[in-house]
């Protein structure tokens, strides 16, 4: 952690929702005129996309799975977080996924990483999207170094609906290919992914209202008003959870640390939550 240089990190699986996530954390940076260097963790990959297929073939990790520790560069993410905390600069790269049309308009091949290179200059804070943002192990602890750690946490057949529908009509996978992804890295799932919501400081959960016992046959992923959002914080002191239920319509408090809130209300919620404590890393940045 660093008060001159601090780092927000959203950490998730795929299909959780944390790219949604940074799109509302970009507006809030943009609102409050912040210069955040962003950073997917797609970009931590070990292995492009045709090296994974030739592993699979092999039996290992799996085609498209990305959640175990070893198949990434989770060596050179903690550095990154190392170095930004201590200088405020970096390496990182860019995944190439098919839909970015600007990468590839400019010569870069889908499945594969632009060159690594710096971090822009002068930013205020780093802001990590991905899979390994709050990652403690026996080799690795990426989560000490981050001043906020967010969990986008759907449960988990909603989670995979969300990935089902994604991967198939955005992406193009056939339904058994995404399904096969699921399979080969439940394994990694529970021992690499699900840890890091132990070392968050916020967990937003999203709970459909309607039947989702079977992920595999949803034709659609539960649509906002069809769900509630659990939000757990660590540090419950430090939350005016009047203040919150005053301006969340249908909000309620389950826990004395556990607010629930309406699914359409989710970027409203992030807004009231996320704001102070943005606001906050900056005040504690000293000047010069």
């Amino acid at each position: 952690m660093s008060r001159r240089h601090p780092i927000i990190a959203v950490t998730g699986s795929s299909g959780a929702g944390t790219t949604t996530t940074g799109q509302i954390f970009s507006r809030l940076f943009a609102a409050e005129g912040i210069h955040a260097a962003m950073v997917s963790g797609d970009s931590f990959h070990r292995y492009n996309r045709e090296q994974m297929a030739r592993l699979a073939a092999k039996g290992q990790f799996g085609e498209r799975n990305h959640f175990a520790l070893a198949a990434n560069h989770i060596d050179k993410l903690e550095a990154l977080f190392y170095d930004y905390c201590h200088t405020g600069s970096g390496q990182s790269r860019q995944y190439v996924h098919d839909e970015d049309r600007a990468l590839i308009a400019s010569g870069h091949k889908p499945g594969t990483f632009t060159p690594w290179e710096a971090l822009p200059a002068d930013t205020d804070l780093l802001f990590y999207e991905g899979l390994h943002g709050g990652v403690v192990s026996d080799s690795f602890n990426t989560a000490q170094y981050v001043d906020l750690l967010i969990g986008v946490v759907p449960i988990v057949n909603l989670e995979w609906i969300q990935k089902i529908h994604r991967d198939t009509f955005k992406r193009g996978y056939s339904q058994d290919a995404v399904v096969t992804t699921i399979i080969n890295r439940m394994d990694d799932y529970v021992h690499d992914i699900v840890p890091q919501f132990s070392h968050t400081h916020i967990n937003f959960q999203r709970i459909p209202l309607v039947d989702t016992s079977n992920p595999f046959v949803a034709r659609e992923v539960p649509t906002d008003d069809e769900s509630m959002i659990v939000i757990h914080f660590r540090d419950p002191l430090d939350v005016d959870f009047p203040y919150l239920l005053q301006m969340i319509a249908g909000s309620s408090v389950s826990r004395h640390d556990t607010l629930v809130i309406p699914g359409t209300k989710l970027s409203l919620a992030m807004d009231l939550i996320m704001r102070p404590m943005v606001q906050k890393l900056m005040q504690q940045k000293p000047f010069a």
